[in-house]
């Protein structure tokens, strides 16, 4: 596809649909699709270098989502958009594409915040909630991970304890995207009468968070820089019975808000190989050494055509897990095979595009930088490249690594 701006660019989409991928799209797809293309080379690009570099939230671009139609995933009603699983994973693409810290701000508003009260909360907590977060007039953030609790998250510490028709929740989170600005934080905390992990809802008011919370931005971060991550002390936060999610029960409840996202980061990851590609292809295009294009030599075609052999392939997955997610099949096994997949091939395919563009390849205007450093945590967040390798690992095997006993 051909470049939409009046002034080329590095980064900006090209045509790297070599088997043809697109014609699969249905209609509402390809509207999607477009739709975030357009706003990625037009707005995205431009800008995002600079708000990386200083650490600052891309309000103007966030700003737009909502006039986009994308907010909402796929949450039928409540002003959300309604989109196709399929759809929703293009969008995550390009804006990955874009600029991962984008990308990952809306990840975790939507797919994960609204998304946990779309599927945990009662209608009348969906009513309350849904419309102003699909709209960007409230902010919306996932509270689970702990200092001492990553990847076994069901080991969570924070409590929350019944007083009355409230509830009292004490605890330390943190990595909490948005968690320090949001205004509907869903906090999973364990029930201290059932010893079940329950969500909760903390609003934020015009006063504030109420007492007790307290978030810090994490700072000195070397990846996704624009979108801000908090360190929450939680003592004593008083939560009203109305703002627990009435069908959050058990930490299953909360893991099936946590698969609808791990087949998003597959889609993430090629976001992030596709725009280093393009830059790396563009360069290498125009890019005069020796008297001719860097694209003449042998070996730099060789390096070119590998990494969309491996770009191909990740976009295979992709539309595969959409097919299965369109069709209510895609399992978390295999969201996760499909996450270790691509986030493990797009670091190597970013590290090439860097490499291939010699030190031009440092400058954040050139992009591949930043999707360098994004990427990484990319393949961290939702579950790491080990543990989404002993979860396949304990479904082809029947034994749980995790425990040395059989599934």
């Amino acid at each position: 596809m051909t470049t939409t701006s009046a002034t080329p660019q590095l980064g900006e989409s090209l045509g790297t649909d070599f088997f043809s991928v697109r014609e699969q799209f249905t209609d509402e797809q390809w509207t999607r699709f477009r739709t975030a293309r357009r706003f990625v080379d037009q707005e995205v690009l431009p800008t995002a270098p600079g708000y990386w570099e200083r650490a600052e939230l891309p309000w103007p671009l966030i700003n737009r989502l909502p006039e986009l139609g994308i907010v909402g995933e796929d949450i039928e009603g409540y002003g959300c958009s309604a989109m196709s699983p399929t759809a929703c994973g293009l969008v995550h693409m390009e804006l990955h594409r874009g600029d991962g810290s984008l990308g990952t701000f809306l990840g975790v508003h939507a797919g994960l915040g609204m998304q946990s009260i779309a599927m945990c909360g009662s209608e009348e907590q969906k009513q309350r909630w849904l419309p102003d977060m699909a709209a960007l007039r409230k902010l919306g953030a996932f509270a689970l991970t702990e200092p001492d609790h990553g990847s076994d998250s069901i080991a969570l510490e924070t409590t929350a304890r019944r007083d009355g028709d409230h509830w009292v929740i004490d605890g330390h989170k943190r990595w909490i995207g948005n968690g320090s600005l949001a205004d509907v934080v869903v906090v999973w905390a364990r029930n201290t009468e059932t010893g079940e992990i329950n969500g909760f809802v903390v609003e934020k008011g015009e006063d504030g968070y109420p007492a007790g919370y307290e978030p810090t931005v994490i700072e000195h971060k070397g990846s996704l820089r624009a979108v801000w991550q908090a360190d929450i002390r939680l003592d004593g936060v008083r939560v009203p019975d109305d703002n627990r999610l009435a069908r959050a029960r058990s930490f299953a409840d909360t893991a099936r808000v946590l698969a609808t996202t791990r087949g998003a980061c597959a889609w993430m990851a090629l976001g992030h190989a596709t725009g280093a590609y393009d830059a790396a292809l563009r360069y290498a295009t125009e890019r005069i050494q020796f008297g001719k294009p860097l694209t003449s030599f042998q070996i730099v075609q060789q390096r070119l055509v590998t990494m969309l052999a491996e770009l191909t392939g990740m976009q295979l997955y992709c539309m595969q897990i959409g097919r299965l997610a369109d069709a209510g099949r895609l399992s978390p096994t295999v969201a996760g095979l499909a996450k270790m997949n691509n986030t493990t091939k797009a670091r190597a395919l970013i590290a090439e595009a860097r490499d291939l563009m010699g030190g031009n390849g440092i400058l954040l205007d050139n992009h591949v930088m930043r999707h360098m450093a994004d990427i990484e945590a990319i393949h961290t967040f939702e579950g790491t490249e080990t543990m989404q390798t002993l979860i396949v690992g304990r479904d082809i095997t029947g034994i749980s690594a995790f425990s040395g006993t059989s599934r």
